[in-house]
C-alpha cells in the first residue's frame, strides 16, 4: 500500500464545480432547520486540508508518472484494480457510516447500489482486461499485400473524472476502475456535497493504490473551475446539464474530449396487466426503481409514468398498498440530500395546482430532511414538476387514452437516460424501441440494467453523451490507434501522377471496387 497522502485544497483558494446538477431556486414555506454537519471519523481527513501541491503541480506530477509508462503495464493495471477491491471490501462498515452520514442510506441499500455493483464491475474488469487491452487484427485488402493491419487500444494520458453526490461512492469508483483498467493516471474529483464520502475517498484512495498515479482533489465549486483551467486528456462529468455546459466550454480550451452523464426526466410506460401477480410485480420494480433507491435521488431514477386512465385506480392502489408494506420504518428510505433540495422538491408541491393533485403522501419533515414518497395524479403538464427532473421521492402519474399515446407523449419531450415500460404486448416494445430515442430501453423492470457490465450506460442528446461500465469504461478511456505494416515488396505507379491518360483511373476503379481479377488483367494488357 502506498502512504502518500491526497491533494485537498481549501475552498476558499478556489474551491470543485459543485455537483448543483438538481438544486432549483423554490423555497418551502416552511422554514428548514439546519442539518448538523456529517460525523467524519479522523481517518478520513478533512474537507479543509491544506495542498500539497498546487493544481499546476499536480497535473505536471502525473503527466511525469504517465510518461514513465509504468501505467501501461498490465500488471500495474491490475494492482490497482485488486487494491479498489480491498479497498471496498476491507472498508465496507466505514463505506456504509459514510453513506448513511451523507444521505441517510441504509447500509443494505449502499450494499445493492455502491459496495457490491462495483466489486462485481471491477472482478468482470480483472477476467476480461488481458483480452480488452490486446491488439485486435484488421482485414487488408489484397492489393497491399503482403501487409498486416491492428487496432491498438492505447490509454489516454491523464484523465479528470467529476463524481457526484447521490451515488457519491459508487459514480466514482466505477469510472476510475475503467480509467486505471484502460492505463490512465486519474485525478478524481469527489462531490463535495456528499463530504463523509468525500473524505473517505480522500483518505483510503492514497493507501490502496499507487498514490503518486492517482490524485483525490477536494473542494468546493471554484475548486472545479480551476481544475478545467488545466489541459486534460479526457474529462468525465456526472452532474447537471447547466455544469455540463461549463465543463464543456472550458474543455474547449483545450480541445479536451469530454463524457457528459447527465439526469433526464426517465419515463415509465406501465400497460394494462391482466395478471395480477405481473401488476404486482411491476409495481414492487416501480417503487424499487423510485423510492429505493437515494429517495428517487438518482439520474435513472423512474421520474414520472404514464398509464391508461382505465388502468390508473388500480395502479395507484397498488402502489399505496405495497408502498405501506415495503416502507415499514424511517430509515427503510435515504433522506433528502440538504436543506436546499429539500426546499426545492417542497417547492415543486407548493403549486396549489399540483399540491391538488397529491392522491398519496406529501408529508415532509424539515427537521430529517424527509419527505414521505407521494403520488401525482395528472399534475398540470407545464408545472415544474412535469418539466424539470424531479430527483426525489415525487411520482407524477400521467393518464393517455390509450397506451400507444404514451409513445408521442416520450419522443415530442428531450430524449431521456433511460425509458422503463412495463407491458406483454411485443407489439408495443417493438414500437417503443423502433419510435423513441433514449440512452437505454428496458422491459419489465426498472434500474436494474445500470448494474449490467455487458451493456453500456450513458446519456444521448441532453441527457448526455459517453458511455460506460464493463468494456464500455475500459474503451472509454482509451484510444483505438490504428497500426499498419506493409513490406516493399510490390508497387504500383499507378497511384502516382503523372496523371497522363485514363489508363491509371481505370486501374484505380478496379482497386476500389476491389476487382482484383479485371485488375491483374488490366496489369498484363488484357482485357476481360
Amino acid at each position: 500500500r502506498h502512504t502518500t497522502q491526497s491533494v485537498s485544497l481549501p475552498r476558499s483558494a478556489f474551491g470543485c464545480l459543485a455537483y448543483l446538477t438538481h438544486v432549483g431556486s423554490p423555497a418551502c414555506s416552511t422554514q428548514a432547520k439546519p442539518v448538523p454537519a456529517p460525523s467524519i471519523h479522523p481517518s478520513m481527513g478533512t474537507m479543509e486540508e491544506k495542498p500539497a501541491l498546487g493544481l499546476g503541480s499536480l497535473v505536471s506530477s502525473l503527466r511525469v508518472v504517465y510518461k514513465s509508462g509504468r501505467t501501461k503495464d498490465l500488471s500495474w493495471r491490475r494492482s490497482q484494480l485488486n487494491g479498489l477491491i480491498r479497498l471496498l471490501t476491507e472498508k465496507e462498515e466505514e463505506i456504509f457510516d459514510a453513506l448513511h452520514d451523507d444521505l441517510g442510506k441504509h447500509r443494505t441499500e449502499s450494499f445493492r447500489d455502491e459496495v457490491g455493483v462495483v466489486v462485481k464491475s471491477i472482478k468482470h474488469t480483472l477476467q476480461n482486461l488481458e483480452k480488452w487491452a490486446a491488439p485486435e487484427k484488421a482485414p487488408t485488402p489484397l492489393v497491399s499485400f503482403p501487409a498486416t493491419a491492428l487496432v491498438l487500444p492505447e490509454p489516454l494520458g491523464v484523465v479528470l473524472i467529476f463524481s457526484c453526490w447521490n451515488l457519491p461512492l459508487g459514480l466514482a469508483l466505477e469510472p476510475l476502475s475503467g480509467a486505471l483498467a484502460a492505463g490512465n493516471a486519474v485525478v478524481l474529483k469527489p462531490s463535495e456535497l456528499a463530504p463523509a464520502t468525500a473524505a473517505f475517498l480522500a483518505a483510503n484512495i492514497p493507501r490502496y493504490l499507487d498514490a503518486e498515479a492517482v490524485k483525490v482533489v477536494l473542494g468546493a465549486a471554484e475548486i472545479g473551475q480551476e481544475l478545467m483551467e488545466h489541459r486534460w486528456d479526457k474529462v468525465l462529468f456526472t452532474g447537471g446539464a447547466r455544469v455540463g455546459r461549463i465543463i464543456m466550454t472550458k474543455a474547449a480550451k483545450y480541445l479536451t474530449p469530454v463524457a457528459l452523464e447527465l439526469g433526464s426526466k426517465c419515463p415509465c410506460i406501465v400497460d394494462w396487466l391482466d395478471s395480477k401477480r405481473d401488476s404486482q410485480v411491476a409495481v414492487n420494480r416501480i417503487i424499487g426503481a423510485k423510492w429505493s433507491t437515494c429517495a428517487g435521488q438518482a439520474c435513472i431514477a423512474i421520474d414520472y409514468i404514464l398509464v391508461e386512465e382505465q388502468f390508473a385506480p388500480i395502479l395507484i392502489e397498488l402502489l399505496k398498498s405495497t408502498l405501506e408494506r415495503l416502507f415499514t420504518k424511517p430509515e427503510d428510505m435515504a433522506r433528502i440530500l440538504n436543506e436546499r433540495q429539500f426546499n426545492r422538491l417542497c417547492g415543486l408541491l407548493e403549486d396549489h395546482k399540483v399540491s391538488r393533485s397529491i392522491v398519496h403522501g406529501g408529508d415532509v419533515d424539515p427537521k430529517t430532511l424527509s419527505i414521505e414518497p407521494t403520488i401525482l395524479l395528472n399534475p398540470p403538464l407545464d408545472s415544474d414538476v412535469m418539466t424539470e427532473e424531479i430527483f426525489g421521492p415525487l411520482l407524477p402519474i400521467i393518464t393517455v387514452k390509450k397506451i400507444e399515446d404514451s409513445i408521442e407523449f416520450v419522443s415530442s419531450r428531450p430524449k431521456p437516460l433511460a425509458i422503463y415500460a412495463f407491458t406483454t404486448s411485443e407489439a408495443l416494445k417493438q414500437r417503443i424501441v423502433r419510435e423513441t430515442s433514449s440512452g437505454s430501453v428496458t422491459f419489465n423492470d426498472a434500474i436494474v440494467q445500470y448494474g449490467l457490465e455487458s451493456i453500456p450506460f450513458g446519456g444521448v442528446g441532453q441527457s448526455g453523451f459517453g458511455q460506460y461500465h464493463g468494456k464500455y469504461s475500459f474503451e472509454m478511456f482509451s484510444h483505438k490507434k490504428a497500426v499498419f505494416r506493409r513490406s516493399f515488396l510490390l508497387e504500383f505507379m499507378f497511384r502516382y501522377p503523372p496523371w497522363n491518360d485514363d489508363s491509371k483511373l481505370a486501374l484505380l476503379r478496379h482497386v476500389f471496387r476491389y476487382d482484383y481479377v479485371s485488375l491483374f488483367l488490366a496489369l498484363l494488357g488484357l482485357r476481360r
